[in-house]
């Protein structure tokens, strides 16, 4: 099992686990701002029970890693938006902001708090749970060649019995701790570059069935591919799954439940043809799901792209974007990320 120093030491396992946010509402409630997705540097302090200045220090040593997880620094017109679509007051002439990943990440990275070292323990005892559960997959399963398998055997070996090791030897180490950091680090590099390798083989293996499926995707009507994304999210794990199709659905198709019990609010845009949804389309979408539903997840998923605009809009407002390789690779069997 991971340890909390691993933790602490190793930005590839942060990386490993910046989806379980789940687990900063099991320590205490973490208050967001108006729009629901966002903390300010003076909330996180508030969170962790730390001053604004300790935040903010650690900011300044681990900026690149923490804006990877989602912090940023709004400012002139990007602020104005900001505040426009979230309903926030402020007069500053700039804002920190982190999501709900970002505060998780300060929480690895945070040593001198008690809340941050209670959020970790229920990390790891959840990712420990997660890993040694196990996972059935319903989908039928294409044959795989014999390279695949071993493969698939030195990624297993790799990621639950030599990594867990060298936590282990790090753990109680001494003045090799840097050198074995660092050689973990290069197996754990050796491991994605597999699990690449075995996925690369796999979308080589699944291109004719996947144009197939786009095909289908293609013919399909409005109304069709609705009740489509409402099948993939009931397949997801989704309950309360509604398809709306009315006149007064208030840009929301469909709405759902996660298992955890959060809200979502889906637009669905099936525009063969068309090469990317515009910015007009995603404002409207933004405000509905934010505004008026206040929905906890707001999907917009589209078989076409996003145009640049539209997409900076969705980044801004925490609008989670299905493009077309995205809903035909759900379609396909991925589970979307965001309703884990």
């Amino acid at each position: 099992m991971t340890t909390e120093t691993a933790l602490l030491e190793s930005k590839t396992l942060r990386c490993g686990v910046l989806d379980r946010t789940d687990v900063l509402d099991r320590v205490k409630t973490l208050s967001l701002l108006p729009d629901g997705l966002h903390v300010t540097t003076a909330m996180v302090a508030t969170y962790f029970q730390v001053g604004v200045k300790t935040i903010r220090s650690l900011v300044l040593d681990h900026r690149a890693e923490l804006e990877a997880s989602g912090y940023r620094v709004l400012a002139g017109t990007q602020l104005s938006s900001f505040k426009e679509l979230s309903g926030m007051q402020s007069h500053t002439a700039s804002l920190a902001l982190f999501p709900r990943r970002a505060v998780l990440n300060v929480a690895m990275l945070l040593r001198d708090s008690e809340v941050a070292r209670q959020v970790r323990v229920y990390l790891l005892n959840a990712e420990y749970a997660a890993r040694t559960q196990p996972v059935e997959n319903p989908a039928r399963k294409a044959p795989v060649a014999l390279d695949d398998h071993i493969d698939e055997r030195i990624t297993n070996i790799l990621g639950k019995t030599v990594v867990p090791l060298f936590n282990t030897l790090i753990a109680s180490s001494g003045e090799q701790r840097r050198e074995l950091i660092e050689l973990r680090q290069d197996i754990e590099n050796v491991e994605r570059k597999l699990c690449w390798h075995h996925q690369r083989v796999r979308s080589l293996e699944e291109e004719a069935p996947r144009d197939q499926l786009r095909a289908t995707i293609s013919a399909m009507t409005w109304q069709a591919f609705e009740h489509h994304v409402a099948e993939l999210l009931r397949r997801d794990g989704c309950t309360n799954v509604v398809v709306r199709q009315a006149r007064t659905d208030r840009g929301i198709d469909v709405t759902a439940r996660t298992a955890d019990g959060r809200t979502v609010g889906v637009q669905c845009k099936n525009r063969t043809g068309r090469s990317s949804v515009p910015s007009a389309d995603m404002q409207k979408f933004a405000g509905a799901a934010r505004a008026v539903h206040r929905v906890d997840i707001a999907l917009f998923v589209a078989t076409c792209t996003f145009s640049h605009e539209a997409q900076a809009i969705a980044d801004l407002s925490g609008v989670v974007t299905v493009n077309r390789d995205e809903s035909e690779a759900w379609s396909a069997g991925v589970h979307l990320k965001a309703l884990r």
